[in-house]
């Protein structure tokens, strides 16, 4: 059974875009802008800008002379990460190629590729930050408390006008669905990301995001068995942070397929999966992020 290789392989690579977005608690970090900014393989240049305040109007000499300090920092994207798959031609005469390989790689992202996007991300966010995350003890009595106290940091530092999410791990999540003052203050709310849209809770304009605690550690070692907890790392409970804070960058997700006749090693469809992404947070923001963690 021949198949359209491009198109099917465009359709998946849709279709797994979608499911990364669905399963992902960081997707909504995600800046396709980065894309166009590259000036090589895994390099991009982001400006970070400063501003001298302004000056006393003098009538006779007019203005103060000012300045604008334009640093040209390079970010390096770390994360090069791939699978290949393959499936038997005989598997694919039984049960249809299309239904039997999307099942399979959208499984594959649900479980594999958007935890440990979400476990990178959510680390590097809080090992960046580390002077504003905290340790601290999270109890039903103390965490609402917390979490404000980590909103309002957040938006006194950003601007009163500021995006904010806020990434909870199960405990806290669990204590704040008992909190009484949470309950009065809490609602749900919509947010759109392209064509699709999610339910989200919102504490005073602040998203508030529930994260596997699998996903919400200081560390992690990324290796060819996918990524576990690094010796030594702690539980993150929570990050709260403007959106524009920190960027999801995708350099490449990338979808090949290749037909059992053109595929060397056994007669199978083969399917390679790449996924070339980071987590930069620009140093003006760094001072932006506040949490808490356990106390190790």
């Amino acid at each position: 059974m021949a198949v359209n290789t491009l198109e099917f392989r465009t359709q998946l690579s849709d279709a797994l875009d979608k499911k990364l977005m669905q399963t992902s608690v960081t997707d909504m970090l995600l800046d396709d802008g980065f894309r166009q900014k590259f000036v090589g393989a895994k390099t991009v240049l982001i400006p970070d800008v400063d501003f001298v305040g302004l000056a006393d109007y003098n009538r006779d000499t007019g203005f103060t002379q000012g300045g604008v300090t334009v640093d040209q920092k390079s970010y390096t994207l770390s994360m090069d990460r791939g699978r290949t798959f393959s499936i038997d031609r005989e598997d694919m005469d039984e049960i249809g190629i299309s239904n039997l390989a999307g099942q399979i790689m959208g499984e594959f992202v649900r479980t594999e590729v958007a935890p440990e996007v979400d476990a990178y991300t959510l680390s590097k966010i809080a090992t960046t930050a580390s002077a504003n995350v905290k340790a601290e003890t999270a109890t039903a009595d103390n965490v609402y408390t917390q979490l404000i106290t980590c909103i309002n940091s957040a938006l006194d530092a950003s601007g009163y006008d500021a995006d904010l999410v806020a990434f909870v791990n199960p405990t806290v999540w669990g204590y704040l669905q008992t909190s009484s003052q949470l309950q009065r203050m809490i609602r749900v709310d919509d947010f759109k990301r392209g064509e699709l849209s999610f339910k989200v809770h919102k504490l005073n304009d602040c998203i508030i995001k529930p994260v596997q605690a699998a996903r919400m550690k200081s560390s992690y070692t990324f290796g060819n068995d996918g990524f576990t907890p690094a010796g030594g790392a702690v539980d993150v409970q929570m990050l709260v942070l403007p959106r524009k804070g920190a960027s999801l960058v995708k350099k490449s997700e990338k979808i090949r397929v290749f037909e059992p006749d053109q595929n060397q090693a056994m007669d199978a469809y083969k399917f390679d999966y790449r996924l070339y992404y980071d987590c930069l947070v620009k140093n003006s923001y760094k001072g932006t992020i506040f949490g808490t963690k356990a106390a190790s």
